[in-house]
């Protein structure tokens, strides 16, 4: 059998859906699996979606322009102004097939193979994929959920640049973490891009989750970085349409845009009937988002006080997107979870979570964490609590935890 390459090799494989198989087994022996592992939302995609794709699902399924609709990136444009306070042209916008497509082009179009990304850990565990499959050098700066997952000092992060550096990632508000970067942050980081002539490349896909304040601060906002700055998109968590594969690459950076274009270009269009689905999305009045986030808000709260019940559960002050990254009395976490699907059910139910080692790239980090996405009704919520609670206590009996000798790195 021919040998498959080095970067094929080296793909991770995602902490977000590795113990599927023993979810699924799970399934098969009766027990009800509480999914707090995956960020999918429970909240039904709005109605206006599916009247809008009934009503173009008719003649020729066509390809679309490569960049996107006009209208969708005009739509996107409006959205920008009047809900996040931008003033951004549909010229400043690339259509892509999710969020994912828009970093993958991203990436492509500004690194070169070798060149150093700079990201702040635990991170969204695609980023790591992503810049393998690109070449890229990844250099982590290790967050801690003893300070709450904090940017570190500016001082701190000027140590890591270095003549390869070409970039920094950040997701805001954070996936895994639940952390929210505000505006001074953010310009800290936008005044250090352009300090040292790099790109500050921000994820904000979870931008009306953010429970401090009314919606996270947009890196947009900075003009004097126009050039450095670049802002990665989606539909997909807002309006719960995960399925829907409709991102955005948002920049000012026109060089970006047109060299991304080419890409976009060679796969052709973003999907079709999505994305007039997205305009009618993009309409939604202020009042849809309140509510969503209230009903975010209540579940954090939630799953908090549950958490915060259980002796040696440490749960940081995260205020944000869906997630929280909390640290376990385990060993190993990955181990744990696996146990806790394989071995253990309470009340005919157990829970899933995902493996904090996964969103980490420095050996031996996360090791004792899990994210929890708190995207289940608050009632699903308190029992997955009652699950970790008395899984944590059997846990602690087993003869193979006892036992259980962690991997050398």
């Amino acid at each position: 059998m021919p040998t498959l390459s080095q970067r094929g090799q080296q793909l991770p494989a995602s902490p977000i859906r590795k113990l599927m198989p023993y979810a699924n087994a799970a399934k098969q022996k009766g027990i009800e699996v509480l999914h707090l592992n995956i960020g999918q939302p429970d909240i039904p995609t709005p109605e206006v979606f599916w009247e809008v794709v009934r009503e173009k699902a008719q003649g020729v399924l066509a390809y679309s322009p490569s960049e996107g609709f006009l209208e969708l990136r005009q739509a996107w444009a409006t959205y920008y102004k009047e809900h996040v306070g931008v003033a951004i042209e549909a010229e400043n916008i690339l259509i892509t097939t999710g969020a994912s497509e828009a970093l993958q082009f991203v990436f492509a179009v500004c690194f070169n193979p070798g060149d150093e990304l700079i990201l702040l850990e635990p991170f969204y565990a695609n980023y790591l994929t992503f810049a393998i499959e690109k070449g890229i050098e990844i250099v982590p700066i290790t967050t801690y959920i003893e300070e709450d997952f904090a940017l570190p000092p500016v001082e701190s992060l000027e140590n890591y640049i270095t003549p390869r550096t070409k970039g920094i990632l950040i997701c805001n508000p954070v996936n895994p973490t639940g952390k929210y970067y505000h505006c001074e942050d953010l310009q800290t980081l936008a005044e250090l891009a352009q300090r040292h002539d790099i790109f500050l490349i921000v994820d904000e896909v979870y931008r009306e989750f953010c429970y401090s304040e009314r919606i996270g601060y947009s890196v947009l906002h900075f003009k004097e970085a126009s050039e450095h700055t670049i802002v990665i998109d989606s539909i997909s968590k807002r309006f719960s349409s995960c399925g829907a594969r409709i991102g955005a690459i948002v920049t000012r950076n026109q060089q970006v845009l047109e060299a991304a274009l080419r890409m976009a270009q060679a796969r052709l269009s973003p999907p079709t009937l999505e994305q007039w689905g997205a305009i009618a999305l993009l309409q939604l009045p202020q009042s849809y988002y309140q509510e969503l986030k209230n009903t975010f808000e209540r579940r954090l709260n939630t799953l908090k006080q549950g958490l915060q019940s259980i002796p040696g559960v440490v749960v940081p002050n995260s205020n944000a997107a869906f997630y929280l990254m909390v640290q376990l009395p385990v060993k190993d976490s990955e181990h744990f979870c696996q146990w806790l699907l394989e071995s253990f059910s309470y009340q005919g139910k157990t829970v899933m979570m995902a493996p904090g080692k996964g969103f980490y790239f420095s050996p031996r980090s996360g090791i004792n964490e899990v994210r929890i996405a708190y995207v289940l009704k608050e009632e699903k919520l308190q029992q997955a609590v009652e699950v970790l609670r008395h899984g944590l206590q059997a846990y602690k009996t087993q003869t193979q935890y006892q036992n259980l000798q962690l991997p050398s790195v």
